[in-house]
């Protein structure tokens, strides 16, 4: 099973280079363009999907104006049954979303690889309705495969400005075995990983291209690393307050 588990995502991998490259591209200039002009990038998921805000965020290697959007709530560490079921409440995103500052020139990344449930259309709405551009990952086939629970009908991929489909299968299980009752083998976790740091990678190349030093962490366990990174930390952390160093 493990050979073709990877041979799965490989195969995935290779279908979202070869289907969402143009998408990805667009991604990255306006992560690009956010950033050189003083916005930041913000990420939203619920259940899983909130992992991927905190795989880019304060990352060696990666950019430094991230912000995941964390409400713990619909996170797992306090009830995951429970978070599944507030998922899916038409209007709850309305105990959280107003208390992160979303700029114009700011991009928001929301997370759903079903795209069904209401608080992940929810943040989208209000993201564009403050003025950003907002881009969703998910599963056009699982999507589209479900009805959606929120009161408009709507699914993300028709609430956000650009979408970046994972290929992710219906139910995000790619693995059969006949002494196994259900599949199993989920990918976008991992699908959806190496799409933000695409995205991220080629965005650092148009700012440098551009002549514009991107904001980068070094790994704080390499010598020398922390002036750099306090910084970059004291540049960003007004708007990311979880940035914020406590130095005794």
């Amino acid at each position: 099973m493990l050979t073709n588990y990877l041979k799965k995502v490989s195969h995935l991998l290779e279908l979202v280079l070869e289907n969402e490259k143009d998408h990805l591209q667009l991604a990255a200039e306006k992560v690009a363009n956010s950033i050189e002009n003083g916005g930041i990038i913000q990420l939203f998921g619920c259940g899983h999907s909130h992992i991927l805000t905190e795989e880019v965020f304060y990352r060696a290697g990666g950019l430094v104006p991230i912000k995941p959007i964390l409400f713990e709530p619909l996170m797992l560490h306090e009830g995951a049954m429970r978070s599944s079921q507030l998922e899916r409440k038409n209007d709850y995103a309305e105990n959280f979303i107003k208390e992160h500052e979303i700029k114009t020139n700011d991009i928001v990344f929301v997370l759903s690889t079903s795209g069904r449930n209401p608080v992940p259309v929810d943040v989208a709405n209000y993201a564009r309705e403050k003025g950003a551009f907002v881009i969703g990952i998910t599963s056009l086939e699982y999507a589209k495969s479900q009805p959606s629970r929120h009161k408009s009908g709507n699914h993300l991929f028709n609430s956000v400005d650009l979408v970046i489909d994972n290929h992710s299968a219906k139910g995000d299980a790619v693995l059969a075995y006949e002494k196994v009752k259900i599949k199993f083998g989920p990918t976008s976790t991992v699908i959806g990983a190496t799409i933000l740091n695409s995205i991220f990678a080629e965005a650092i190349k148009i700012m440098a291209d551009r002549g514009f030093e991107p904001p980068i962490f070094l790994s704080g366990n390499m010598e020398n690393s922390d002036a750099h990174n306090e910084a970059l930390v004291k540049k960003y952390q007004e708007r990311i307050p979880l940035l914020t160093l406590n130095v005794e």
